[in-house]
């Protein structure tokens, strides 16, 4: 494609197109990258340049860019039945896929619920709390508790239980009130996760009886800067919503599917099943929208009833797509077959090498992993106007397509990471470092 030619693609693009979390002002000064093709952890661009894809396009890439097994499993299922409706009928691939993601859980969140994005499957765990309680009498259960700087989508549900100023402020008057509590954020000392239980506490105490859910992000809290905390802290809350009879949610959209380490976050807690655990991105690999609600048996039965107003009526009309879920059951057996959390220890321990010499530049502060997700903030004196922007397109010249939050800079690369790869991610990020913030002996 020529330079004209490319041009008035971007021209279409900002002309038609209007991009998610994306000022389009400010897309007219710095245009969308046209993006031809991808391969393995690669992108390539209209004119050939190629990328490393070092943010899993958003988090949902987990095996590379046009994956031959995944793609396999759903040209096979897109001969057979690309869709029917779940509602009265039922099909293999959504019925094998409910079956493993229980066998994962040991059987403990045996019943799944289909939906088609993160948020939705945010939405369909809040309401299905509240109806459980006022199926079980227990009507004043109808709040909502989260976690300060959360984030758990943007419709008007989620959008409720997120603390994310950017994204909230706008709708603030549509939205139900949540009690925001403190976070685990271990970046702010070792004492900050006992003050965020007891924050909790606090809260649920007060509200005790009006308390639905507590919704978190297990391990990492991503939108707010790749938040890290310790798995003490999961065993915390399950304890407290125990004795105050409020519903554990899990969002596992994010870092579920063996970011973390284990295949589900909360897994790390060692202290049994959340009530909720809600998933998307990476269970589809990258290719098409899917996103799950898995909850316990206790919920179902409070569904349970020839009663149509106690059913839980809750619908999208691609609900248990049966190309999604032939892709989301290709990942799964993935996992089964090649060891993916076991290559995942070692492909983490790879990037934590590589980047170790961060430990020691004066820029970076809090350079922190949890299983295949590597952050670190940059100093404020280093970051000036608009890092985010500046260093996403420095990193395009050493041929990396990463997207900073704020200071913060990170990698949740697909899972195939060696030595050398390792090796030239950080190498490309120090380059990109450098290039926006000045060499380490400036400060």
């Amino acid at each position: 494609m020529s330079l004209q030619e490319q041009q008035q693609l971007q021209a279409r693009s900002l002309a038609a197109v209007w991009h998610p979390c994306t000022q389009m002002a400010r897309a007219a000064v710095v245009p969308p990258l046209p993006i031809a093709r991808g391969e393995g952890p690669w992108l390539f661009d209209v004119e050939g340049r190629r990328y490393f894809d070092a943010n899993s396009s958003w988090w949902v890439n987990l095996f590379g860019h046009a994956d031959a097994g995944i793609n396999a499993a759903i040209k096979q299922q897109l001969d057979t039945l690309p869709h029917v409706m779940l509602a009265g009928c039922t099909h293999e691939p959504a019925v094998q896929l409910a079956e493993r993601l229980s066998l994962l859980t040991g059987g403990a969140l045996g019943h799944t619920f289909f939906a088609s994005d993160g948020a939705s499957a945010v939405e369909i765990a809040l309401k299905m709390s509240f109806h459980a309680w006022r199926n079980r009498g227990l009507n004043d259960k109808r709040e909502f508790v989260c976690l300060r700087h959360g984030y758990h989508g943007e419709t008007i549900g989620a959008l409720a239980v997120t603390d994310v100023a950017v994204f909230r402020d706008a709708y603030d008057p549509l939205l139900m009130r949540a009690h925001v509590v403190e976070s685990p954020d271990s970046r702010l000392g070792p004492q900050q996760e006992a003050l965020a239980l007891a924050d909790l506490r606090r809260v649920l105490e007060a509200r005790r009886g009006f308390v639905a859910a507590l919704i978190i992000e297990p391990l990492v809290q991503c939108a707010a800067g790749m938040a890290m905390h310790e798995p003490s802290y999961l065993k915390g809350v399950r304890a407290l919503c125990d004795e105050f009879e409020v519903h554990l949610i899990a969002d596992e959209i994010a870092v579920g599917c063996g970011r973390s380490g284990s295949f589900f976050a909360f897994e790390q807690g060692e202290c049994g099943w959340p009530d909720f655990v809600t998933l998307s991105k990476g269970i589809s690999g990258g290719t098409l929208p899917l996103s799950l609600v898995l909850t316990t048996e206790a919920v179902f039965q409070s569904f349970w009833s020839d009663e149509v107003a106690r059913g839980f009526l809750h619908s999208h009309s691609y609900t248990g797509n049966a190309l999604a879920c032939a892709a989301a059951n290709a990942v799964l057996a993935r996992f089964e077959r090649e060891q993916v959390l076991a290559k995942n220890r070692e492909q983490s321990a790879l990037l934590a090498q590589a980047f170790a010499p961060l430990q020691h530049d004066p820029r970076v502060e809090h350079l922190r992993q949890r299983g295949m997700i590597l952050a670190f903030d940059l100093k404020p004196e280093f970051a000036g106007e608009r890092f985010a922007e500046r260093f996403h397109l420095a990193a395009r010249a050493h041929e990396l397509l990463i997207r900073p939050i704020g200071r913060t800079v990170y990698l949740m690369p697909p899972y195939l990471i060696d030595a050398d790869t390792a090796a030239f991610l950080f190498k490309a990020v120090l380059a990109s470092l450098n290039d926006v913030a000045g060499a380490p002996h400036a400060a």
